[in-house]
């Protein structure tokens, strides 16, 4: 589709069903963190048909975790989101959510989304931060109002508070004055009006316009002594903020190059002093701010570990380490599972959440679902697979506390008994390279185990050459291993992590094939979860910062440090 186009064609699926007054919603994603989307935000982009995006990192928002769009929702981009499209297809490390793909490209919004809602389609228009305070978007809602459309309005956090709160600073208790881009440009310009001369001053630009804002503060009457913050990249891992003077805020942007960033926010007054602003650092202080985690890892990957990383201010990037092929001889698989809707088994147990698909894939093929588990009882272990069995509306009945690992399972599971148990039968699919011990524990315990191969596990595709050059040259400060199958996987197609990249295992087997390996293993989780791998890692990011501290070194991240030799502590 061309940039002059704007027909748009309703999903498909839902031509039978779009109503004929659809609603065009107007939502705030907030300056950047995707933490910060509300529930209201997040049920509209669930429900979207269409959405229209104004930047990249909406493209980036779209592939976050927690949202479910439409399988048959359309991405229509604007023209300003297409101007920085080539940064968007991740710079390794980044740790962004994978950029969802772009559908259709439009020059006027307004005409689009008023096309579409014309059709009854559903529209969803994403505006960056606030919609009426930060996106200056009044005009364009009520061109779509005009048209006898009904819209709505889903307010969003504005990056006008959230951004220095990010920082740092506090705004209760000072007069504080917001100046969006839209008006900034307009009173720069002389348009529009002076800015206060005391308080508190936020202002939201482009780096580009920092010297007109100092001449403009100046002209209000501020001084060029006064305390200054010059924020970028604002609310997420790459925020950076620089505590300077007003009058040298142009040279403070050029020694950190950020004369070509779009956006940008300056606090201005006695609150961004750096002593004032240090004590309140919670966000760029937090033990892993900024660090690019790699996490290999398998089909069963559950958002647990990156969202334990992000906590501690971490960005991270997923690569598939491990693919699932069908067994090389399906008919024990098929025999099993008829076994299963026969009634064959007592017990079926999961050990992956792989296995519960295979058996899931299984069951559909012939037409079943989950309730041919009536009657059955099910154990399991890991949270993968708890989850993966309640995406099948499946509770188990059986799963170890503490530790998971198929040695606790036993140690939990009952002993057959001829009274009680009508049928001593255990169905345990599994996958090819799993051990049968399982089966041998159980077999002690009176039960006869059928252990059955549901799976294949193969090495994945390479990464991308970007992503197996960052591994290589050090660009990851960590990567965090959740098994000895990711290590192994991982070195071989996509070669060995630099040596100043800190290495971290799930326990002392993972750690183990590291070394064998050639890595060096920084830390070790105290246990196999991926919670403590999470916090361990920040446990030695932090010990770490605070030894750099001590020296009198500065602080920087692994993949900072200059390619000479390796330092001791990392």
């Amino acid at each position: 589709m061309t940039d002059e186009a704007h027909q748009l064609t309703p999903p498909a699926g839902d031509l039978g069903t779009a109503s004929a007054q659809a609603r065009v919603r107007f939502v705030g994603t907030g300056p950047g963190d995707p933490n910060l989307l509300t529930l209201g935000a997040v049920d509209a982009i669930n429900r979207a048909q269409v959405i229209v995006i104004s930047c990249p990192g909406h493209r980036i928002l779209l592939g976050s975790d927690f949202l479910e769009l439409r399988p048959d929702v359309r991405i229509v981009s604007s023209s300003s989101a297409d101007d920085e499209a080539d940064i968007l297809p991740s710079q390794p490390g980044t740790g962004a959510p994978t950029p969802v793909e772009v559908d259709e490209h439009c020059a006027d919004v307004t005409a689009t989304i008023i096309d579409a809602a014309s059709q009854g389609i559903e529209v969803v228009r994403l505006v960056s931060g606030d919609p009426f305070l930060d996106g200056d978007i009044g005009a364009e809602a009520a061109a779509v109002a005009r048209a006898d459309h009904d819209v709505d309005v889903v307010p969003g956090v504005t990056g006008m508070t959230a951004v220095p709160e990010y920082a740092g600073l506090t705004l209760h208790g000072h007069d504080v004055q917001l100046v969006g881009d839209a008006a900034c440009q307009r009173d720069i310009a002389g348009e529009g009006s002076a800015w206060s001369a005391n308080g508190l001053i936020v202002v939201n630009t482009p780096a580009g316009r920092i010297k007109e804002v100092v001449r403009h503060a100046v002209a209000s009457g501020r001084g060029e002594d006064e305390p200054a913050a010059l924020i970028c990249h604002g609310a997420t891992t790459q925020q950076t903020t620089h505590t300077t003077t007003l009058g040298a805020l142009p040279q403070t942007a050029k020694t950190a190059r950020l004369a070509d960033a779009e956006s940008i926010h300056i606090a201005i007054g006695k609150v961004a002093e750096a002593p004032e602003r240090e004590q309140l650092d919670w966000y760029e202080s937090k033990p892993l701010f900024g660090w690019n985690i790699l996490i290999p890892r398998t089909r069963d990957h559950s958002a647990t570990l990156p969202s334990r990383l992000q906590s501690y201010g971490a960005h991270s990037l997923d690569v598939p380490t491990i693919s699932m092929e069908l067994p090389r001889t399906p008919q024990q698989m098929d025999k099993a599972i008829r076994g299963l809707v026969e009634g064959r088994y007592e017990w079926v147990v999961f050990t992956s959440a792989n296995a519960v698909r295979a058996v899931s894939e299984k069951l559909e093929q012939i037409g079943l679902d989950a309730r041919a588990y009536s009657g059955l009882r099910i154990a399991a272990i890991f949270e993968s697979t708890i989850n993966a069995l309640a995406e099948c509306g499946v509770r188990p009945d059986l799963a170890p506390s503490g530790e998971q690992s198929t040695k606790a399972l036993a140690a939990v599971f009952p002993a057959f008994d001829e009274a009680l148990d009508p049928i001593n039968r255990v169905f345990v699919p599994r996958a090819d390279i799993a051990t049968e011990s399982l089966s041998a524990d159980l077999s002690e315990l009176g039960w006869d185990v059928e252990d059955v191969v549901g799976y294949r596990t193969v090495r994945a595709a390479p990464p991308p050459a970007e992503t197996r050059e960052a591994i290589k040259t050090g660009k990851f400060d960590a990567v965090v291993f959740t098994s000895s199958t990711t290590v192994r996987n991982l070195v071989g197609i996509a070669g060995k992590p630099h040596k100043h990249t800190v290495v971290a295992a799930v326990g002392a087997r993972t750690a183990e094939t590291c070394r064998e390996h050639g890595l060096t293993v920084d830390v070790i989780a105290p246990e196999p979860t991926a919670l403590s791998l999470a916090d361990a890692l920040a446990d030695f990011a932090a010990k770490r910062r605070d030894e750099m501290v001590a020296k009198g070194l500065p602080v920087v991240r692994p993949s900072q440090r200059k390619r000479r030799g390796r330092h001791p502590s990392r």
